[in-house]
């Protein structure tokens, strides 16, 4: 189903390229792992559907869909391999009863299962040897989800650095990019006014304390030092 911006709101939407400046993953690759690609005549089908389809042919990311790709490329620096996670969230979905199940909750505490199944029907003695360890699994998981809050099983907001720097990723306001929580500006607005008008300024002209400014300035520049 093709959508507009009234069923957009609380899903959130991001380009590979904005999601790629989140996460730290290439774009080129957000964008095959959600499309399919082939590769010498061999055809590699997506990891999962994306929530956001407006009808242009191209590729977005909703929100959860950002934590899922976020799990899931943690598990490829591992490495595993993308086919290996495409069937492990085949199986997943089985049990946990979730389009996106690598960021859930339930996954945290039953996805080494899944995983080592998948591993053992593959004859993968390296991966066997991966996820057999309790404590490899448990950081890869715990590290692809921090900051992430839940409503239920499923990620709900997330919070890039910490609670503390009032900065937060939510569907539910401004289409899910970065703002300032407390005015819901978004971080690259302030970051882009005090480049251009000085930090002082720009908190005036926004209503915002200078420190508000800064931690957006300083969020900002963290996402393009990472790329």
């Amino acid at each position: 189903m093709h959508m507009n911006n009234d069923n957009l709101v609380g899903i959130g939407v991001y380009t590979p390229a904005e999601a790629s400046r989140l996460l730290g993953v290439p774009s080129r690759k957000i964008s095959r792992w959600l499309k399919g690609h082939e590769i010498k005549g061999r055809r590699y089908e997506r990891l999962w559907r994306p929530q956001v389809d407006i009808g242009d042919d191209r590729v977005y990311l909703g929100f959860r869909d950002l934590m899922e790709m976020r799990t899931a490329f943690a598990f490829m620096q591992a490495g595993v391999s993308a086919i290996m996670i495409r069937k492990a969230i085949e199986e997943a979905k089985k049990y946990v009863a979730d389009e996106r199940p690598l960021s859930t909750t339930r996954f945290q505490t039953d996805g080494r299962s899944i995983f080592l199944e998948v591993a053992d029907e593959n004859d993968d003695p390296k991966l066997l040897d991966l996820f057999k360890k309790q404590y490899t699994f448990k950081r890869i998981v715990d590290q692809s989800l921090k900051g992430v809050e839940f409503d239920g099983i499923a990620p709900s907001r997330w919070w890039p650095l910490s609670k503390q720097k009032k900065i937060v990723v939510d569907p539910q306001r401004s289409f899910g990019q970065p703002i300032d929580t407390e005015s819901g500006i978004p971080t690259a607005v302030l970051a882009s006014a005090a480049n251009t008008e000085g930090l002082d300024r720009a908190a005036k002209n926004w209503f915002v304390t200078p420190a508000t400014v800064k931690r957006a300035v300083e969020f900002e520049h963290s996402l393009r030092k990472a790329a």
